[in-house]
């Protein structure tokens, strides 16, 4: 069915809502079925066939199958990127239904589904379709009488889980480059949002990806997530979640078979704000910094690191530009932040600004739930934030800043890398040196100078401490689906031989 949704949006159908197993759309071995909600309302969307170990079992013998046997390792890699190229078409020719999908499913804003996340997906695919034939190895000098050379093959089957903050980016920033180096994967998405994974599961094969090679497998996480993280046929996991998840996966793929693992886990990035900074640029910065996407994005620059010559006038400031920011309905291209994912993250986000108050912090605004229904929170910031304070050790995941002042830069240093994470950081500056001895000296994955949420496909992203290891995006993410392997023959005719 189809019906008019919020601003005269017309919802499409919801027309894929099985796993996708060996180039087919099935039901569940146990006839399982769990709800998607609508987090504008907590209504039920969609009923999605639930997967478990035995789903799982099937998605990895299939995926192994199109591995060992099937034509897409083998394929030079021209014609796997000419497939990726077509499959990347084919998103922008749904890129409509996609953005209105992934909204429905995820509460994300949909002008910027339509302007950012859809078109990131297929854009994706191309940069990856392009890498597929330059996977090359390397000669080697020998001390010896003996040649030698690498390949770089295909790692085998890989087990993706993708999170339910950017369902469509992050499902291509792990498919693509496996896609490329000639993988064949079983893809888990988050069980909040399921849809548009099964939108683009079909549209693989409509492009022509063949049978076996990108598996979908909707169902819980400690379920089909750990099913596939502790398959003894799987090569490798690539998991994209919280901390506390990372290290089961990882414990998981030790008591298995070994099998590699990269991680991209949790945040609690700075952003810190130099005197002389553009006052007006920083509010800007620092609001799209944690209220982006509802505060739901690992890199969100949650902790606010303001050098205390400037601390009250930002203040003044951000408290003023809040005024206009509208919290409501994602349909409405008015509308700044839409709500949170489902009840479990809007209850934490409301339980997390109650130990703010608890703790001693400063409520300068927000701090409440917004409407009678659905799961919104009003953007919230505090003050008089004490580094030892949970608001400011806890990755909350919601629309939470705290602000801090310091002195010195080798304070700002200091309270920016005083935390278990290392993400992303950001840097407010006119001073090159300040940007480039910080840069240095703050441990994290990406560091943004007077920008922030600032990706590029080609710009390697990671973590640094426990928000883990590997890499995304880039070139560098084509490693984590390769093996090296060197090859080493004699010269005949030498006289050591």
């Amino acid at each position: 069915m189809t019906s008019k949704g919020s601003c005269g949006v017309k919802m499409p159908e919801i027309k894929f809502t099985k796993l996708f197993i060996n180039g087919s759309f099935v039901d569940s071995v146990s006839g399982k079925t769990f709800e998607t909600r609508d987090p504008r309302t907590g209504e039920v969307i969609a009923v999605v066939a639930e997967g478990d170990k035995q789903d799982i079992d099937l998605a990895v013998k299939a995926a192994r199958e199109a591995f060992d046997h099937g034509k897409w390792p083998r394929k030079p890699g021209f014609e796997r990127g000419r497939i990726m190229m077509k499959f990347a078409d084919l998103i922008d020719q749904h890129g409509e239904e996609l953005a209105i999908l992934e909204s429905l499913d995820s509460g994300k804003l949909l002008h910027l589904n339509k302007a950012l996340d859809i078109p990131a997906a297929a854009n994706s695919l191309r940069y990856y379709a392009g890498a597929a034939d330059k996977i090359r190895g390397e000669t080697l000098k020998c001390s010896g009488e003996y040649q030698a050379h690498t390949l770089k093959e295909p790692i085998g089957v890989v087990g993706q889980i993708i999170p339910w903050n950017f369902p469509s980016i992050m499902f291509f920033t792990k498919a693509a480059p496996a896609l490329a180096a000639g993988c064949t994967m079983i893809v888990k998405p988050a069980e909040q949002t399921p849809l548009t994974a099964l939108y683009y599961a079909n549209l693989a094969k409509e492009a022509g990806i063949p049978d076996g090679v990108l598996n979908v497998v909707t169902g819980y996480g400690p379920t089909a997530g750990a099913a596939l993280c502790s398959h003894m046929d799987i090569d490798t996991i690539s998991f994209t979640g919280s901390t506390e998840v990372g290290r089961q996966v990882m414990e998981a793929a030790a008591r298995s078979n070994l099998k590699s693992v990269s991680l991209e886990l949790g945040g609690k990035s700075p952003l810190i704000i130099f005197n002389d900074a553009d006052v007006n640029m920083a509010v800007d910065l620092a609001k799209n910094a944690i209220f982006f996407n509802k505060g739901e994005i690992c890199v969100a620059g949650s902790r606010v690191f303001v050098q205390e010559e400037i601390y009250d006038e930002f203040i003044k400031k951000i408290s003023e530009s809040l005024k206009t920011w509208v919290v409501g309905d994602p349909f409405n291209p008015n509308v700044n932040q839409g709500p949170q994912i489902d009840k479990k993250q809007f209850e934490k986000v409301l339980r997390y600004i109650e130990y703010g108050k608890r703790d001693g912090a400063t409520l300068l605004t927000g701090g409440k739930p917004c409407g009678e229904k659905g799961y919104f929170i009003e953007p919230t910031i505090f003050t008089d934030v004490k580094e030892d304070m949970l608001i400011a050790q806890d990755e909350i995941f919601g629309p939470v800043m705290c602000l801090m002042k310091f002195k010195t830069i080798e304070e700002a240093i200091e309270k920016a890398n005083n935390t278990i994470y290392g993400l992303a950081a950001g840097i407010v500056t006119k001073d090159l040196n300040t940007a480039n001895r910080v840069s240095r000296s703050v441990r994290a994955g990406m560091i943004w100078i007077n920008c922030y949420n600032a990706f590029d496909q080609g710009c390697p992203y990671g973590g640094y401490k426990m928000s883990g290891f590997g890499r995304d995006l880039g070139m560098h993410a084509l490693e984590k689906y390769l093996q090296v392997k060197t090859v080493i023959t004699p010269i005949y005719g030498s006289p050591w031989l």
